[in-house]
């Protein structure tokens, strides 16, 4: 009796712990064989211990300018679906004009409609401009289906904002300039963080549209893809073990910080 009573207590912690180790559970399984050293071609079996992929991570030839190309469109398409992202949210969240309802709903599209949808009408549009795929192509595509997840990042952090605050700015004589800056930027930031990371993710992820508008470029998704069609070597799982290492130690950094800010202002 005991025991189902401490069971009750703490079910949501494990199931929450439980949860957690399911969704971790990829990612170890990544980082454990990242120190294998498999026979053959397939990295699919435990054989032995070893480090050698880690001290040579770029010793598959073209992974790692997959890699770097990878970063690129993932970096510039961040930075424009960003910027347009938070333009258009501002636009829906503080004015009013007779399309808003459309662009609503428009934005919400790329977000519900299946990637191979929007993958294939993309490659038909390039098609029919004649533009060539390559890096370009995908770089357009990538802006456009990140452009949704920023716009509802920001959209979210914007309306929640109490509009007083701009008004006391603006009571003190603080410009439109001045007011934005300094007051409507900083508590946006969040939602714009939030929105850039998730661009910068799905970026870097994505293998659906890529493959349809790569043309003959490999990203580093298109490159573990065909890996795997002929043999998966280790670095690949020191790559994506490294990213996520970089990752968690980013989401830790962003909680002392945000911790200390909190000590400070109590």
């Amino acid at each position: 009796m005991a025991f189902v009573n401490w069971l009750r207590r703490h079910f949501v912690v494990i199931a929450g712990l439980i949860t957690l180790g399911y969704l971790l559970l990829p990612n170890i399984v990544v980082t454990v064989f990242s120190f294998n050293d498999p026979k053959g071609r397939f990295n699919y079996q435990w054989q032995q211990f070893s480090t050698e992929a880690w001290t040579d991570p770029c010793g598959v030839a073209g992974m790692c300018d997959s890699l770097t190309l990878s970063l690129q469109i993932a970096l510039w398409s961040t930075l424009g679906a960003t910027a347009l992202g938070t333009m258009i949210a501002f636009a829906l969240a503080r004015y009013r004009f007779r399309a808003r309802g459309v662009v609503n709903s428009l934005i919400f599209m790329p977000m519900a409609m299946p990637e191979v949808v929007m993958a294939a009408s993309l490659l038909t549009l390039f098609l029919n401009m004649g533009v060539q795929l390559g890096f370009w192509t995908i770089l357009i595509a990538h802006i456009m289906f990140c452009l949704s997840f920023v716009v509802t990042a920001v959209k979210a952090r914007v309306m929640s904002m109490d509009p007083k605050l701009e008004q006391a700015a603006q009571d003190l004589y603080a410009g439109p300039f001045q007011t934005f800056v300094r007051v409507t930027l900083p508590i946006a930031a969040p939602g714009i963080a939030a929105g850039a990371l998730l661009a910068f993710a799905l970026s870097f992820d994505d293998f659906i549209i890529t493959n349809f508008n790569a043309g003959s470029t490999v990203t580093f998704p298109m490159f573990v893809w065909g890996s795997a069609q002929r043999g998966t070597p280790v670095q690949i799982n020191v790559i994506g073990t490294a990213m996520f290492v970089i990752a968690v130690l980013l989401v830790l950094t962003s909680m002392v910080i945000s911790s200390r800010r909190n000590r400070q202002k109590a």
